[in-house]
């Protein structure tokens, strides 16, 4: 239940509720694509989709299974996850939403779903080392300062950090 209630307060609101808002306020319905450049907009739409999915699923299953807490900061992992998509990139999660909403405004070939994409990735680029690294670092001390100087924050590493991968730590 816990899970439930974090996945939609958060996911829920930010890939669901917010782009819903916006697609009313611009009266943003879903259209055949009419030209080459509307297609290009919606297959792309859909590889940002699959990709999305597949980082948002695989980092919450980490979080559940491995790290023994929910994506919420009110439930957070107990355990410091580094392993699958944790291995490549510090914050596959967020990359996984960011990829949803580009996903959004691909397939609706709608520029205010767009910059709310844009806008959720400021939000974080600005969250994330402000307030949400100095909280890992207080939780898990040195273990989370040696994945953090292997994995980089948004930009994924080219092969996978083998550091202390192979466990949970």
């Amino acid at each position: 239940m816990r899970h439930l209630v974090s996945i939609v307060l958060l996911p829920g609101i930010v890939v669901g509720w917010i782009p819903l808002s916006i697609a009313r306020r611009y009266h943003t319905t879903i259209t055949p694509p009419g030209n080459a450049v509307d297609v290009a907009l919606v297959l792309s739409g859909i590889v940002l989709l699959g990709i999305g999915a597949a980082l948002f699923v695989s980092s919450l299953h980490r979080f559940v299974v491995e790290g023994h807490g929910t994506l919420a900061p009110w439930d957070p992992p107990r355990q410091l996850v580094v392993r699958g998509p944790y291995r490549y990139v510090r914050n596959p999660m967020i990359s996984g939403v960011v990829f949803l909403l580009a996903a959004e405004a691909a397939l609706l070939r709608s520029q205010p779903h767009a910059l709310w994409a844009v806008g959720f990735l400021v939000i974080n680029m600005i969250y994330i080392p402000l307030l949400e690294e100095p909280m890992l670092a207080m939780r898990f001390g040195r273990e989370y300062d040696e994945y953090r100087r292997h994995v980089r924050r948004f930009l994924p590493r080219l092969r996978p950090w083998e550091g202390r991968a192979e466990r949970v730590v």
